[in-house]
């Protein structure tokens, strides 16, 4: 790659909007895009004390029945009126775009709702015109399911709903009330391009393709099968040779407009298949590493992942890296907890704003929220996802009242209990807050040519330390993080005898120049470092 000329999307951070909880403009509990553009200053206003964001990612707005909270799509061409208007959108996409932030939205390709108009046609018999729009098959040989595939959703169980009016079962990857779309229809394939051109011709910046790995599937429907110990699943259900040819198709779609960018979430946990979707340069630009996201909180497990990845992709690969989203436990709670989870999740984000690839901060991480804890009575979601859902806090509830300031009225989710002390106001008065720290995460990011655009080198810096080198024009920027809970003292050779402390996850410790060879980090401690010559 030549020095200068990275593109948007491998600049700064892209930070995931999950609309229902970002902010609530008009009082009924569930946020909205009006909500999300009185909130944009935060994500970035051109100066230091906002987010600096390079991109938002807005989960899905479209209408929907909500059986999944959106993505059960019954048009994926206009916004749910919980949501706003396409005038809303319009005005979005125009208020991001005069900050400085790309906009990027998701586009859920495998499935929409059963209540699609395209659905609704193809469930009216089998000589509907859109019935092979959808996967229909008849009874397995004992009169069960044709196969064996399960739900993603555990609670739901077989991958298949019976229509007792046609005798035919229709394929759901995920609940019954999300009707899997047939990418095998060259027809389904032309109609979800002109989805995509639809929101590129509104000034869409790129899209985050929804389980992507998902429409391409064995065309013969055979049963998924236990691997033999020690080997690779091959599954029939998802992630068939098809899809590198579909990918193909929908880049092509995307690089008809200048500068814009495909993500995909890609659940796929064999990295040499994974890096497939990415590598060669003509399918996706990146791809969530979920493989990445599940690590237990080692630094030796976190090396060698990201040494994995950088030895299969042989450098042509961009990374997106991520710890959190909608779908996943939050990293204060996933890793430990309280005071320990906080600890924690300060040196994650270290990690991910200074590794070589794109950050992706899920909204709430940079306030270091837990999962919220959510009575038997609140719970929505099937899959048990509402606790890292929980809406943001913005005000301390002692004044705002119990909503935080997210809502005039009663949040559709609960909030985190400790609103008081995370909600934004009292984070962003605070220097040492989880948030501040945050904010110059993002500075050094948006402004070090070294951390966007330098190679990277993983260092042995001593047991517990994850230690690595970002070098660019003969600069270098030191990175090391104390994943123990004991003070540890570096232990390496290969660095200079100097070094600028540019910033630390402990706020008690000082910028200044330090000698390494004496250097100790504290327990859970992250540190930004530029080696000094001599």
């Amino acid at each position: 790659m030549t020095p200068g000329d990275l593109r948007w999307w491998q600049r700064g951070a892209i930070y995931q909007i999950y609309p229902r909880s970002f902010m609530d403009s008009t009082g009924d509990g569930v946020g909205d895009l009006p909500g999300i553009i009185e909130r944009l200053d935060y994500l970035n206003d051109g100066t230091e004390d906002s987010l600096g964001v390079e991109a938002i990612w807005l989960s899905p707005f479209y209408p929907s029945p909500m059986a999944d909270f959106g993505y059960d799509i019954s048009d994926y061409t206009d916004v749910d009126p919980l949501f706003g208007s396409l005038a809303d959108f319009d005005s979005l996409v125009e208020q991001a775009h005069r900050r400085g932030i790309k906009v990027v939205v998701d586009w859920v390709p495998n499935h929409t709702s059963d209540r699609h108009p395209w659905f609704l046609e193809s469930h009216s018999g089998p000589g509907s015109p859109r019935r092979d729009w959808y996967v229909w098959r008849d009874p397995g040989p004992e009169g069960g399911p044709p196969n064996n595939w399960r739900s993603t959703f555990a609670a739901v169980g077989a991958a298949w709903t019976f229509d007792s009016d046609s005798g035919q079962y229709y394929l759901n990857s995920f609940s019954l009330q999300q009707p899997d779309l047939n990418w095998d229809n060259p027809e389904v394939e032309e109609a979800m391009h002109d989805v995509l051109r639809f929101w590129l011709e509104r000034g869409v910046d790129g899209f985050r393709l929804d389980v992507i790995q998902k429409i391409a599937k064995d065309p013969a429907l055979q049963d998924n099968q236990d691997a033999p110990a020690g080997e690779a699943v091959i599954r029939h259900d998802e992630d068939w040779p098809t899809i590198h040819e579909r990918l193909r198709g929908i880049r092509s779609v995307i690089d008809e407009y200048e500068n814009r960018m495909l993500v995909g979430e890609v659940h796929i946990y064999d990295l040499a298949r994974f890096i497939e979707y990415v590598n060669p340069g003509d399918q996706l630009h990146m791809a969530h590493n979920f493989v990445f996201m599940q690590l237990p909180w080692d630094a030796a497990a976190m090396r060698a992942s990201i040494d994995r990845f950088q030895e299969l992709s042989g450098g042509r690969a961009w990374p997106a890296w991520c710890l959190s989203n909608h779908d996943h436990s939050r990293v204060v709670s996933r890793y430990g907890g309280g005071e320990l989870g906080e600890a924690r999740a300060r040196v994650a984000a270290m990690l991910l704003y200074t590794l070589r690839g794109t950050p992706f901060i899920y909204q709430g991480e940079e306030l270091g929220l837990p999962d919220a804890e959510i009575p038997p009575e609140s719970v929505v979601d099937v899959d048990g996802r509402d606790p890292e859902r929980a809406p943001i806090p913005w005000e301390a509830p002692s004044e705002a009242g119990p909503a935080a300031g997210f809502s005039t009225g009663r949040p559709w989710l609960p909030l985190v209990a400790d609103a008081e002390r995370l909600c934004v106001r009292t984070q962003a008065e605070d220097l040492d807050s989880f948030l501040s720290l945050g904010r110059r995460l993002a500075w050094h990011r948006r402004h070090d040519r070294c951390l966007q655009e330098g190679e990277q080198r993983s260092l042995d810096a001593g047991e517990g330390i994850l230690g690595y080198l970002r070098e660019l024009d003969g600069e270098s920027r030191l990175i090391l993080l104390n994943f123990s809970t004991e003070e540890c003292r570096l232990d390496c050779v290969d660095l200079p005898r100097k070094a600028t402390v540019e910033l630390s996850t402990n706020p008690d410790r000082e910028s200044r120049a330090i000698t390494l060879s004496d250097l100790e980090l504290g327990p859970n401690e992250g540190l930004l470092l530029s080696p000094l010559a001599g």
